[in-house]
């Protein structure tokens, strides 16, 4: 099976993801990376914009649950006990065992998950691998470090290649 890159859907910023729009895929429940995704890395709490947007999630009847790298649980389980949320920590993105621990717990299928992140070569890679639709989001803070700007730069082909491209709109 060729994989591939390009993620199903790019987005501005994870707010724009609604109950509505996942429910008319099919999506039950929504992996979310959390560093860069839903709050800048050195963000130690959710914010009010985060915190309700995880309760229109919770009320649309969509389950989220964070899928993260972070070799420290420390900051993910803040983050996701504050907000009332499961999360799968090392999850070794872009391999496919964290993402489907998390379906399992979460008790969805491939078909009825979706991934929110930021990063071609761990999130992207790792739903395409999982076969759970993409959602690709701008980094939240921007990108830090010189590291970090050459790979949001080498990411952006692969988002101008998505035929929806929702920062087109805007």
């Amino acid at each position: 099976m060729a994989l591939s890159l390009i993620p199903d859907y790019v987005f501005t910023d994870y707010r724009a993801v609604t109950p509505e729009f996942l429910r008319a895929r099919g999506v039950k429940l929504l992996l979310a990376d959390l560093d860069y995704t839903l709050a800048p890395k050195r963000q130690r709490e959710p914010d009010e914009a985060l915190r309700a947007w995880t309760e229109s999630l919770r009320a649309g009847g969509v389950t989220l649950a964070i899928l993260s790298n972070n070799r420290s649980p420390v900051r993910v389980e803040r983050f996701c006990g504050t907000l009332g949320i499961s999360y799968v920590g090392h999850a070794g993105k872009p391999g496919t065992r964290g993402f489907f621990e998390a379906m399992r717990r979460g008790g969805a299928a491939p078909g009825e998950t979706a991934m929110l992140g930021d990063k071609l070569l761990t999130d992207t890679l790792g739903a395409k691998r999982s076969g759970v639709l993409m959602l690709m989001v701008e980094p939240k803070g921007g990108p830090v470090g010189a590291w970090n700007h050459v790979l949001h730069a080498l990411q952006e082909p692969f988002k101008r290649a998505c035929k929806r491209d929702a920062r087109q709109k805007n």
